[in-house]
Order: structure tokens, then C-alpha cells, then sequence
């Protein structure tokens, strides 16, 4: 039997229409993640699309008896019109993955078999069921699920074209988040549950990839200090070096941070959020400190840690002045690689269940839901003053003068981030043509 898995993107960063002419893209490991999940008794064929590098024509795969596919939010409306599409043509179709998870009823309506939560249980057994014509409607994570026993097998690498990816080796040690920030989706779809894999068993699968460097896909790689300090001290003696994502407040302790540095950490994906501390009470981020900002960015540097800083724009206390106010704070602290997206309130989060209560969402479109256009009515601007302001930072912060500017001063992983502000500059000057119309109408080209 023949069986497709597919991970949808929507326009913005689509092979063939997105912004980039080649993709600066880390490869996906859920893919590889439920390819080595197939049991290889049941002899599938199978075969990926990933439409951050690939582009393709799903006419072409017409004869396949199984068709999975993965959907955030933002892709939600292309994945439910390339389930449409394969069921026209008689194939079952089955759909997972975050959007899913928040709205299984939704995505049931376009897909045979809906799976919730993480799969590395239910994937296999509804395969099983499908040879056997007995797929049940839905399958959910269990409630005592078990990261221990994650990864075994470890994710399949070769299934992916080397050329297409700046790495392969994206791994995770853990899973969710233990936050609650209101806006976050990771945080809701997993009921704020933190999985730990076992150290070893991270170390284990690191000690097998090729190449040098590494990247955590962790929403959040520090949120059980002790375990990042076993994690960090067992990396030490592999001399990999690595990106992922953390908090800020790491910068302010002084022996996990250095572990981390040691470990061999060159970059972190940090969220900022805001520079207004109101802003930050207001998303449940306490341990960000408006007012250490410029320490800790100096602190992360000084161990040759570039950072990526993301920003949000539209929370309630937020005026016209924060566009001006981020990017001067971004310019005069030389943050790496900025990064800027307007407050989306994806289903099931606290300010989607706020905005909604109040007749604020303006959008049921799904495939707006990008975190690039603004899908609700803000306080104190109009909508379109924050999708100006949102275009404003990017043009801003990635003008040829900022990026020397800001690249300059930091020098870190000079090699990643130079490709990586080029790449953000075209990102920036095109960003503005992904009209809502667009969007709507690229979704549903199937």
C-alpha cells in the first residue's frame, strides 16, 4: 500500500510562492518523526511532501490508498482542501497535528480519521486499523502518555533531500510547555503538560547524526532547570554546536547559562514579546524584565550566543508608539535576527476565548491566522494602523543600514545570521503583496 504524508504551508513560505528563493528551513521532524513510526510489517509505501521546499502537483498522487496530513492553524484551510480533494478521489484520509487538536470536530468534517495530541501511540495503531478496515473516526493521546518511551525507533533522517534544508538534524528533548502565556497554542494544545525525554536517550540519538551542528525544536529547551543542567553537561563532550529556543531569564543565572554556552549553544530563539512591561503582565510573561532587556542581550553575546527576538504587536496596551519604540530597542541593542508577528488569537487560547466574548475577531478565515495579518480589532489603533505598524518594524529592522549595524556589533554565528538578515530583507520588502485575497485564494488552489 501506497501512503502520503504531507505537511502544508501557506503562501508566505510555500516552495514557488513564499519569500524566499531558496528556504533557510531546519527539516521538519515530524515527518521523519512519523515515517519511522510506520510499522514495518505493514510493508507502506511511503512518500513526503514538505511545501516549504516542495512543490508538486496533487494530481500526481491520485493512486495512494492513505494520505496523512499535519495542519497549524494558518494551514488549516489548505490542508482541509487537500483532504476534499483526496476524498474526491477516493482515498482516506487521516489529520493530526496542532489545529486538529484544538478543533476535532472541525477538521473531522474533512478528514476520515482525526488524530489528537502527540502520536506516537495512536499513529501506529491507526495504521494498523486501516490495513485492517477497521480506522476508527479519532484517536487521542493517552492521558499517562510516556516520553520516555518516545523515539524508538529514532526519527527517520534519510528521508529527507539534504540540498533542500540549512540542516537535518533537528531533534527534541522534550515536549509542550510549562508557561501559560494567554496567546500561546503549544501551551493550550497540551494543557501546559512539560515532557522530559530521558537525557541518555537524547545523547544517544545526537551521538548518531552527521555533520556538527544541531536544532532543538523545544518550544522552550530551559523550563525544568535541573534537567537542562543534566542535559547541557552531557553535551559538553560531543563538541556539536546548536540552536533552539529559550527564555530570557536564563541570561540572568549565571551557571545555567554558562552550561548552556559550554554545551554548545551559538543561538537561541528567545521571545521577547514586548518592550512595554504592561504588555508582558498582560500575556503572563513575568519573567521578562523590560528593563534587563539590554543586559541579558549582552550577557548572551559575550558567550558568542546570537539571539533571535520576537516580538508581538497588538496587545492591549500597545499604541501606535510601539512600532518606533521595538525598533530602536532592536537597532541600539544589535539583537541578531528580530523577529515581528501580530497577536493571533488561535482557537482555544485565553485571548481567543477574551476577543471572542467581546465581538473583536473579525476573521473566520483560518488561513489569516499567520501571525502576519491582523484577524482582530485592536484597542488603541485601527486595524489597519497595526498592520502598517507590523510592516513598519520589518522594513525598518532589516534596512541594509540595520542589518551592518546590528551584525556588527554582535559578531555571533556570523555565518547563519548574515544569510539569515538577507534572506529577512526580501522577506520584509515582499511581505506587504500576501494580500488577504491572496492568501484566500492560494489556499484553496486544489
Amino acid at each position: 500500500m501506497k501512503l502520503l504524508l504531507i505537511l502544508p504551508h501557506g503562501p508566505i513560505h510555500r516552495a514557488g510562492t513564499g519569500t524566499y528563493k531558496r528556504a533557510l528551513r531546519y527539516a521538519p521532524l515530524t515527518l521523519a518523526t512519523l515515517v519511522a513510526l510506520v510499522p514495518l510489517d505493514l510493508n507502506f509505501d511511503v512518500h513526503i511532501i514538505d511545501e516549504g521546499v516542495d512543490a508538486w502537483d496533487p494530481k500526481e498522487f491520485t493512486d495512494y490508498d492513505l494520505v496523512a496530513i499535519s495542519a497549524m492553524t494558518g494551514t488549516a484551510v489548505r490542508a482541509y482542501a487537500m483532504a476534499d480533494f483526496f476524498r474526491r478521489h477516493n482515498i482516506t484520509v487521516v489529520m493530526g497535528g496542532i489545529h486538529p487538536t484544538l478543533m476535532p470536530q472541525e477538521a473531522k468534517a474533512h478528514a476520515d480519521c482525526v488524530i489528537t495530541g502527540l502520536a506516537e501511540e495512536t499513529w501506529p495503531q491507526a495504521l494498523r486499523d486501516f490495513t485492517q478496515r477497521q480506522l476508527k473516526p479519532f484517536y487521542h493521546m493517552p492521558s499517562n502518555l510516556n516520553l520516555a518511551s518516545f523515539y524508538t525507533p529514532v526519527p527517520d533522517r534519510s528521508i529527507f533531500d539534504h540540498t533542500k534544508y540549512i540542516t537535518v538534524n533537528s531533534i527534541e528533548a522534550t515536549r509542550g510547555c510549562a508557561f501559560k502565556c494567554t496567546f500561546c497554542a503549544v501551551a493550550t494544545a497540551w494543557n501546559n503538560r512539560y515532557y522530559t525525554r530521558p537525557v541518555e536517550s537524547v545523547i544517544a540519538e545526537i551521538s548518531t547524526l552527521q555533520g556538527n551542528e544541531l536544532c532543538f525544536l523545544d518550544p522552550s529547551l530551559t523550563c525544568n532547570r535541573e534537567y537542562s543542567l543534566q542535559l547541557f553537561r552531557a553535551m559538553k563532550p560531543l563538541k556539536k554546536w546548536w540552536v533552539g529556543c529559550s527564555t530570557i531569564d536564563i541570561a540572568h543565572d549565571p551557571e545555567l547559562l554558562a552550561a548552556l554556552a559550554e554545551s554548545g549553544c551559538r543561538g537561541l530563539l528567545i521571545g521577547f514579546e514586548s518592550v512595554s512591561p504592561q504588555s508582558l503582565a498582560e500575556v503572563k510573561k513575568p519573567f521578562n524584565d523590560v528593563l534587563r532587556y539590554r543586559e541579558a542581550v549582552r550577557r548572551f553575546h559575550s558567550y558568542g550566543i546570537g539571539i533571535q527576538a520576537c516580538f508581538v504587536f497588538g496587545l492591549e496596551t500597545d499604541d501606535r508608539d510601539v512600532f518606533k519604540r521595538t525598533v530602536d530597542f532592536i537597532y541600539e541593542s544589535e539583537i541578531d535576527l528580530p523577529q515581528f508577528s501580530v497577536l493571533t488569537p488561535f482557537p482555544g487560547t485565553g485571548i481567543y476565548k477574551e476577543l471572542a466574548s467581546q465581538n473583536r475577531i473579525i476573521e473566520n478565515n483560518w488561513a489569516l491566522f499567520d501571525a502576519e495579518h491582523v484577524v482582530f480589532r485592536p484597542k488603541n489603533m485601527t486595524v489597519d494602523q497595526l498592520q502598517e505598524g507590523l510592516m513598519y518594524a520589518w522594513r525598518k529592522s532589516y534596512s541594509l543600514r540595520s542589518i551592518f549595524k546590528r551584525l556588527s556589533g554582535s559578531r555571533c554565528l556570523l555565518s547563519i545570521s548574515i544569510p539569515a538578515n538577507l534572506g529577512y530583507n526580501h522577506y520584509a520588502r515582499h511581505l506587504s503583496r500576501y494580500t488577504p485575497d491572496l492568501m484566500h485564494h492560494e489556499q484553496l488552489e486544489f
